[in-house]
Parts: C-alpha cells; sequence; structure tokens
C-alpha cells in the first residue's frame, strides 16, 4: 500500500501543486489520478519516487517513509512509464528493455533473455529486438517502455500519461494489452491521465484533483459515476456521464461474461 499523509508541495514562488493530501492507494490495484492541467496528479505520482519531494507530510510505502530510502535504490524498485515512453535512442529494444536489470548486475545474457521474453509478453514481436526506438511506431515504443518499466519485475508501476500521445485506435489497443497484462500480474499502478473516459476504464478506483491540487473525490468508478462529489467532478464528468455509466456496466458485463 502506498499512502500520503498530509502531503503538500509548495514552491519557492509560493505555487501550491499539491494541497495536504491524504490517500490510501491499494496493493495489486490500478489507481488513477485525474484532473484538469495543474492539479498536482503528476506532481503526486513523483512524490511517490523522490522525483519530486513533498514541503510537509509523509508518503510510506508499506508503511515505510519514502524518505529513508536511497533514491536511486527507490526508483530501481519501482517501474516508471511516461509519455513518449522515453526510450534511450542509441539503444536497441532489447538493450533498452534490459537496462534496469543491467544495473542491478544480471549478466547481459540473462538480462536480454528475459527482454525478449517481455517483449512477447506486452505483444511485440521478436524480430523488432534489434531495431531503434526510431524505427517503431508510437504504440511499439510505449509497448518497449512499459516492458522497461517491467524488466526488474518491480512491485509498484508508476505510469505518466503513458498513452496519450499515440491516435485512439493504438490507444484502445494498449489499454487493452495493459488491462491483460495487470491481470496476470496484479502489480500496483498508480496511473495519471487527463482523460475521464481512460480513468473509468482501467481504475479500480480514481482520484480526481482540482487545480491547487486538491483531492475532490476519491471512489470506485460505479461510485464516481453514479455520485460525483460537487459541481466540480459533475462538470468534468462532462455532459454524457450517463452514458459513460451505461459503457462502463456494459463493459464490465462482456468481462464477466468472458471469465464465465
Amino acid at each position: 500500500m502506498i499512502t500520503f499523509d498530509g502531503v503538500t508541495k509548495r514552491y519557492p514562488d509560493g505555487t501550491v501543486a499539491v494541497d495536504g493530501l491524504d490517500l490510501q492507494i491499494p496493493a495489486g490495484r490500478i489507481t488513477v489520478l485525474v484532473g484538469p492541467s495543474g492539479c498536482g496528479k503528476t506532481t503526486t505520482l513523483r512524490m511517490i519516487n523522490r522525483m519530486v519531494e513533498p514541503s510537509a507530510g509523509t508518503v510510506r510505502i508499506d508503511g515505510r517513509d519514502v524518505r529513508e530510502i536511497d533514491p536511486p535504490t527507490l526508483r530501481r524498485g519501482i517501474g516508471y512509464v511516461i509519455q513518449q515512453a522515453g526510450l534511450f535512442p542509441h539503444r536497441t529494444v532489447v538493450d533498452n528493455i534490459a537496462t534496469v536489470p543491467f544495473l542491478l548486475g544480471r549478466p547481459k545474457k540473462e538480462a536480454r533473455r528475459q527482454a525478449r521474453e517481455l517483449m512477447e509478453r506486452v505483444g511485440l514481436d521478436e524480430a523488432m529486438a534489434d531495431r531503434y526506438p526510431a524505427q517503431l511506431s508510437g504504440g511499439q515504443q510505449q509497448r518497449v517502455g512499459v516492458a522497461r518499466a517491467l524488466a526488474a519485475d518491480p512491485p509498484i508501476l508508476l505510469m505518466d500519461e503513458p498513452f496519450s500521445a499515440v491516435d485512439p485506435i493504438v490507444r484502445r489497443g494498449l489499454q487493452d494489452e495493459f488491462l491483460r497484462l495487470q491481470a496476470e500480474l496484479e502489480k500496483t499502478i498508480v496511473f495519471v491521465t487527463h482523460d475521464i473516459d481512460e480513468a473509468v476504464r482501467l481504475g479500480h478506483r480514481i482520484a480526481v484533483f482540482r487545480v491547487g491540487g486538491a483531492l475532490v473525490q476519491y471512489a470506485t468508478p460505479e461510485e464516481l459515476l453514479a455520485e460525483p462529489a460537487g459541481d466540480f467532478v459533475r462538470d468534468f464528468l462532462g455532459g454524457e456521464r450517463g452514458i459513460r455509466r451505461l459503457r462502463f456496466f456494459h463493459e464490465l458485463d462482456a468481462e464477466e461474461a468472458a471469465d464465465r
């Protein structure tokens, strides 16, 4: 479990990015942070792996204050996927995926073997192993980014708008693959998006933020669509809230039928 206890991030110019955040993120589930630009969702994400340090309050992973953990050590145990993948352009696909195992001291042959296995798991053809990122499509690059984040088998995966730079059709396919992987791996995932449809489709729980870093509502998708907490959430969900709710339950019914 990841716990935020009274966490605030205030910058030297007085800007408050996150304001007194209390939040419990359950283990083995997908928690989505959603809200408009400037609401503090990415700042919240980055305080988990200490890329941003809080001004006040405490972030804990399984009860341990993250400030007690050396940042490089902490980050090697947390997968991190960003928009447009952030791949090393001078490294092949297989070596991009094997980056963290290399850093952890695994033999190159073993790390590359594992990387090829991960390629298959995220739906990449093995023939792409020796290509460079510039030779891949946007969707393929994002798959490499997810595989790289999984390479050290971290219990926690942080994902910062990972699918926002690809077209809607590719994005839907990546979401499907992501849900399939999570069903197999049961990672603790914190996922940032500005897209409420993506949040409802992927999240087990959704945290809605407003500008100024205030948490407005933290709920399951069903609760969020049925009982938005005030005008801000209602407006953020938009006029199609009823349609989203119907779509959500339709997809849920389809998933349950497929499982039977």
